[in-house]
């Protein structure tokens, strides 16, 4: 694990040294946040090629569409929301799920109740991307993922993780680093499915925040979702079942997962910052 961490640290300092940064910062925090989006909405089940997503305005004629759109509204306002993450952790996350689904639907912003389904996790399956830093991975199918816990065991756990989270920023558990933090607020919304949809896109977009706020991406141009993508559905499936599993082999496994994704997402924005050196964007 401290690898793991070191290896993402020195990838992420390395783009902010990138001399496109010290001009166009802001252009590329908008071109991560869109590629996020695209790669979050893949994982949930809608694939679209990036330019697609960048060309249309209308989101709302299916459930593919729906998804892309819910995906780039919560990646245009996660960073907005930092002050009251910072003291509030289940507000931005009920306002992440509002963004994702609108105010019209009843369950807007709140977790499920009892006797509410939760949705699957990975309904498309990606395959990885050719040549991209993967961990070798074991013989065999990924394991099938436990069914989410219940409303009770959802608001109980809910609570835990916004009291540490609240502690953090009030200064407590800070020799953690910011990896470890992000990997487990996503994998444990992972492993709640708080919402009855956009569970995915919303534990994502939190890691994403945890990021921004733990001061390892604070301009927000790392965008990790790329990073899943291109290693693939079974691959994530995998790692996130070693997080359920609790043992430190699994959590050790899903933090460097985490990590080689944010790796692939600096490798995407490094060369977002190329492009434009040459002035091609």
């Amino acid at each position: 694990m401290p690898d793991a961490v070191a290896e993402v640290r020195k990838a992420v300092d390395r783009l902010y040294g990138h001399r496109v940064m010290r001009r166009r910062a802001a252009e590329v925090t908008s071109e991560s946040a869109l590629r996020g989006a695209r790669a979050s909405a893949a994982l949930a089940g809608a694939d679209w090629p990036l330019e697609e997503v960048r060309r249309r305005s209308d989101f709302g004629a299916d459930e593919e569409t729906r998804t892309v759109g819910a995906a780039l509204r919560i990646a245009a306002e996660a960073g907005q929301l930092l002050s009251v993450w910072r003291h509030s952790p289940l507000q931005v996350l009920a306002r992440l799920h509002l963004l994702a689904v609108g105010d019209a639907d009843p369950a807007a912003g709140r977790p499920r109740q009892a006797g509410e389904p939760a949705e699957e996790l990975f309904p498309l399956e990606l395959e990885p991307v050719e040549g991209v830093d993967a961990a070798p991975a074991p013989a065999g199918p990924a394991p099938a993922l436990p069914s989410a816990p219940g409303a009770e065991e959802v608001a109980a756990r809910l609570d835990q993780l916004s009291r540490l989270l609240v502690a953090r920023a009030e200064g407590q558990g800070v020799g953690t680093p910011a990896l470890v933090v992000a990997s487990v607020v996503h994998g444990e919304l992972l492993a709640l499915r708080p919402f009855g949809a956009h569970n995915g896109v919303i534990a994502r977009a939190a890691q994403r925040i945890v990021l921004i706020a733990e001061g390892l991406d604070p301009k927000s141009i790392c965008p990790a979702e790329v990073g899943l993508a291109e290693l693939g559905t079974e691959s994530y499936r995998r790692a996130l079942a070693g997080y359920l599993a609790g043992t430190p082999e699994g959590m050790a496994a899903w933090i460097g997962h985490c990590g080689r994704a944010l790796r692939l997402g600096v490798r995407e924005s490094t060369a977002v910052c190329e492009a434009m050196q040459r002035g091609m964007v």
